[in-house]
């Protein structure tokens, strides 16, 4: 199977049977939630591809260059910029409109969340947030202790959560508290998409599409064939999208920019 045959089977297929939803989802009047309505949805998702882009694209050269994965040369196109194909980057473009348009199609079918009374107390949302970052906080240390040691066989899984963590950990110091409200929509969106694409992934595994350096991975299998930090690949990359999104979505959001704009603005 090849990389584009791959994409248009196990992504692109799914995108335009999305579209399709949001199609009648507009002609029969449904809309997202007033509370998460801030942003329009083609310029949330076209925001996403940018910086998924734009954040993506070294980490993942360093990944191929440095042999921690590779592909098959007879099953890309072998146009390349830097050390990755440009399926790769094909990709990195589907993923968040998958993604983008998955978490629309819910946000249009669940309940609304209502936003907390101006008179509520905070002190729930900030502590939300703080054990959120130590969570992280404490993940990433592991991993960058993977790295000190010398862990060969963490390799892959040191990259990814040190990659991944920092942005996530920004994420949730904004709005943790908008997430944790927010919760039933952000599962939903994130556990059937990443089970999803680590299915399609674990069969292009098999169809030697692309292979996972053994000597850079722990060897923990899902299923005998998908690496385990392949599935926490796409855990993390939907996180970050999913994340992203709600945030963007949420008029908390928006509020809480211009409060700390009026507050920067009152310390001059």
């Amino acid at each position: 199977m090849t990389y584009f045959a791959f994409l248009a089977l196990f992504v692109g297929i799914p995108i335009v049977l999305l579209l399709g939803v949001a199609w009648l989802d507009e002609r029969a009047g449904r809309r997202r939630p007033a509370a998460l309505a801030n942003w329009p949805v083609a310029g949330g998702i076209a925001l996403h591809v940018l910086v998924a882009l734009v954040y993506t694209t070294p980490w993942d050269n360093y990944l191929v260059a440095t042999g921690v994965w590779w592909y098959n040369p007879a099953l890309v196109t072998g146009v390349l910029l830097g050390w990755v194909p440009i399926e790769e980057y094909t990709f990195f473009i589907v993923q968040p409109i998958l993604a983008g348009l998955w978490l629309t199609a819910l946000a249009r079918r669940l309940p609304a969340v209502s936003a907390p009374a101006a008179s509520a107390p905070a002190a729930f949302d900030r502590r939300v947030r703080w054990i959120g970052l130590a969570c992280l906080g404490l993940v990433w240390l592991g991993a960058v202790a993977i790295s000190l040691f010398g862990w060969q066989a963490g390799t892959y899984l040191f990259l990814e959560l040190g990659w991944a963590l920092p942005p996530i950990a920004l994420q949730w110091a904004f709005g943790g508290d908008i997430l944790w409200r927010n919760r039933r929509l952000v599962l939903l969106a994130l556990v059937p998409l990443t089970l999803y694409l680590s299915g399609a992934d674990a069969i292009a595994i098999g169809a030697g599409t692309w292979t996972i350096d053994p000597a850079q991975s722990t060897g923990l299998l899902l299923g005998g064939i998908l690496p385990i930090e392949e599935f926490l690949f796409f855990g993390l990359t939907n996180t970050l999208v999913t994340f992203g999104l709600v945030l963007v979505w949420a008029k908390e959001s928006r509020m809480r920019v211009q409060s700390f704009r009026t507050l920067r603005v009152q310390s001059l």
